[in-house]
Parts: structure tokens; sequence; C-alpha cells
């Protein structure tokens, strides 16, 4: 285990609450682990104002921002001295064994493939979230990072993501998984039936089959692995079925008296409930496959899901993750 002291690059600028909430996320997690230092990476003069002065914290200037609606590659290219390229250089070049963003997607993943480069032996990189379930939390990846997939593509997303759910997650043996359009052998695409085979014959993964649409929420596999396509839609489903029961129980609740007595009796549990499916708590989405930990916050967070990101990047480099991947690959 890498007990050195572990310096990760933060982009100071990307997401909707930044530069404020992301330098008090920085705070939070120099004020909990002692290993860690953090570069903020950003424009100097609107970081000062939002910094609480720490031994640990610092600023590398960088005068441009990538905005989300710009063509991710391009910007990445172009944007030489953006918050997000510079994060990523510092990676690159050794200065910083991680960095976490809550900006563009796209740019993260583009970044990560141009700019910190992919492992050898990885054909193309794999970005992952926790999915919170009934039973436990999974882990899916690839939901956007690469859209088509050949055979060799899933096997390498499921080593990655097995490895991942052991170290970082800390599952004893995952079981992993492909999602398809049915538990049957038969079931799936010419590329999940090659992923399948290739899968089986490899002897260090807890291989389960095949996992269907609606059981993915169920908690039935700790890996769940996909290609970008599908699993950008399945989580983007997730995702807007969640909001929708809120703003539907939300509606109901205004609708009556008796409603809202009974919202009364019910709101611990219904508290309880939305913790357990509150991105804040799960950290960020790790692109696996890159050279070096890079991890995507979610767009809306604030300090605590700031500090759960950096958390998600100290334990996957304390863990030697990438070193894992090279070596089973």
């Amino acid at each position: 285990m890498n007990d050195k002291k572990i310096v990760i690059a933060l982009d100071a600028m990307g997401g909707d609450n930044a530069p404020g909430e992301i330098c008090k996320g920085a705070l939070l997690a120099c004020q909990k682990y002692d290993d860690i230092e953090i570069i903020l990476t950003g424009d100097t003069e609107k970081i000062k104002p939002c910094l609480e002065s720490h031994p640990r914290i610092h600023i590398e200037h960088a005068s441009e921002i990538i905005d989300p609606d710009e063509h991710p590659a391009n910007a990445i290219r172009k944007k030489k001295d953006s918050s997000l390229r510079v994060a990523m250089e510092m990676v690159r070049r050794g200065e910083a064994q991680g960095c976490v963003s809550a900006g563009s997607t796209g740019a993260i993943v583009a970044g990560g493939v141009l700019v910190v480069g992919r492992l050898p032996g990885i054909d193309r990189p794999a970005l992952g979230v926790p999915i919170p379930s009934v039973e436990k939390t999974s882990f899916m990846l690839d939901v956007g990072a690469t859209v088509r997939c050949k055979p060799e593509n899933l096997l390498q997303f499921a080593l990655m993501g097995s490895i991942y759910s052991h170290k970082v997650m800390k599952v004893a043996n995952p079981e992993v998984k492909l999602l398809s359009n049915g538990t049957e052998e038969i079931k799936g695409d010419d590329t999940v039936l090659g992923a399948r085979e290739l899968i089986e014959k490899k002897n260090s993964l807890n291989f389960g089959g095949y996992i269907e649409g609606n059981e993915v929420v169920a908690g039935h596999a700790d890996v769940i692995v996909c290609d970008g396509f599908n699993g950008n839609i399945a989580l983007k489903l997730g995702e807007g079925i969640m909001q929708s029961l809120k703003g539907l129980l939300t509606d109901e609740v205004k609708s009556s008296f008796m409603a809202k007595a009974g919202m009364l009796l019910l709101a611990p549990v219904v508290k309880k409930l939305w913790a357990r499916f509150n991105y804040e708590q799960y950290g960020g989405s790790a692109l696996l496959g890159v050279n070096g930990a890079v991890i995507k916050a979610h767009g809306r967070s604030k300090s605590p899901a700031v500090l759960s990101a950096i958390s998600v990047a100290r334990n996957f480099i304390k863990e030697d993750g990438n070193e894992l991947i090279s070596r089973e690959l």
C-alpha cells in the first residue's frame, strides 16, 4: 500500500458551484486526511476569496475554463491553459498522482485519453459509477467513455471494474455480470456474446453471467459491465426516474392536508431513503484505463460531494489501482 504523500490536482473552476464549493471541499479533505496535498487549478483571483488558508492547499493559476457546451476534444486541445487541462498536465508530468473535476464529462474523458494517456494494454477507457441499490452498491462501467465496444474492450472493463470494486469499494470477491437483454446464455448481440466467451475464460474474474436492466438497481451484481452507449442510457434513465418520483411525491403532499399529515409521519423513512440514493456520499465517477486517478465529480457538487470525490481518488492511489490493473492485463 502507498504510504507516501498523495498529491491531487483539483479543478477549481469545474462544476455549477465553482470555485466556492470546490475550495470548501478541498479544505474538508485536508482536514480529514493527513496524507494528501491539494493543488487547485484555476483563476487565482477568483479562488483566493473562496479559500481558507491551509499549508497543504496550493493554487496553480489557469486562465481558461472549458464550457460544458464546447466540443470536448477540441476544447482540451485548444484551451491548454484551462483549469482542467492544467490539472491533467500535472498528472501527466507526475506532479500529481490524480485529478478531480466536476466539469464537463466529455472533456474529462477526452483529457484522460489525450493528456493523461491510456495505461499500457488498455485499448479504451471506461467511466465507472457507483449504483446504489436495494441490497448494496454496485459499480457499473462503462457509462459514457467508449460508446462502441469490441468484446476485448468489455473484458478489460470487467477486469478494471473487479479490481476497483475490490480495492476501492472493499468487496471481498466481486461478482461481475454483463448487461444484456436476458439472462439466458444465447441472449445478447455479437459483442456481448463475444465478451461473455472471453470473460468466462478469465479465472481471476468471479463471473455471474448476464444481468437485465430491471435488476441493475436490485443489487444482483457487484460489477455491471456494458458499453458506454447502453450504460449512459441506463444511468440517465435511473436518474430521471428518481427525479420524477421526487417531484410526484412533492406534488401529492401539497395536494391535501391528509397527505401532509401522512408525510410528517413518514418523513424519517423518506429522508433515510433519499439519503441512500444521494450522489454526494458516493464520490465520483472513476475514469479507468488512464495513467492516473481521474475522477469525475457530479456537476452540481457541493463541498461534501467534492470531499467524497477526493476520497475516491485518494483510495484508488493508495491501493495502487493502476498498478494492479496493469499487472492483471
